[in-house]
């Protein structure tokens, strides 16, 4: 799926010029935790968020953290600024991580995670057009496709033997699989107690596997299924 998949079209925006009350109240209206920042020709600048306003003189955060009295002259008036303007544009993160329409929601998803950010604004030829947020890759799961796998335990088989190789942490352990009656065996020396909950998830995620049975420090049987 692609970010224009899942992306919020109807966005709250404000001005750089609103104040922080203004912003907050916002936010509390739509139930939104960050909302873009445009200019009157609707150029995004930036986005403000609670992450921005968690060190607000209004909640006490009026002196200088002990970090801060580290920090170069002018990284401690751009803090003291962010912290006691009234203006949204003064508190603003400026220069957010943007993605085009077309971008990948894995990729979305790692932004995210490399920014520790909650939102990313979509952009198309410099234009805001939507965001998507983390509640918006939640959707994305609740409405991903089931697995495909054919019935049958040679099917299943197959398609556990397939997935257990698959960036698992599990490859080249020698992991084999039988499958009887819709229930997976998995055989092999596989010693962590990490790698033998992927193999159980790995056998989980298939479509027709009613249990997991362990037998890990063993032998595959003789004539069993093997990957």
């Amino acid at each position: 799926m692609l970010a224009k998949d899942v992306m919020t079209t109807k966005i709250v925006k404000v001005s750089p010029d609103n104040s922080i009350r203004q912003a907050c109240k916002i936010m509390l209206d739509y139930h939104v935790s960050g909302i873009p920042v445009v200019d009157d020709d609707g150029h995004l600048l930036g986005i403000i968020s609670e992450g921005d306003l968690i060190r607000r003189t209004e909640l006490g955060g009026g002196v200088f953290a002990p970090t801060e009295i580290a920090m170069p002259a002018d990284e401690r008036a751009d803090a003291y600024v962010k912290r006691c303007s009234w203006k949204v544009g003064d508190t603003m993160s400026r220069d957010p991580v943007t993605i085009d329409e077309e971008t990948s929601l894995i990729r979305v998803a790692q932004l995210m995670q490399e920014h520790g950010i909650k939102r990313v604004p979509v952009m198309r030829a410099g234009e805001l057009i939507g965001i998507v947020g983390r509640a918006d890759l939640l959707q994305a799961i609740l409405t991903a496709k089931q697995d495909e796998t054919a019935a049958g335990d040679e099917s299943i088989q197959r398609s556990v033997a397939t997935r257990l190789g698959e960036n698992t942490g599990l490859e080249g352990l020698g992991v084999k699989v039988t499958v009887a009656d819709g229930t997976v065996h998995l055989w092999g020396n596989v010693e962590t107690a990490e790698c033998r909950r992927a193999a159980r998830v790995v056998a989980e995620s298939v479509r027709g596997v009613r249990s997991v049975v362990e037998h890990f420090s063993q032998s595959c049987p003789q004539g069993g299924t093997g990957n």
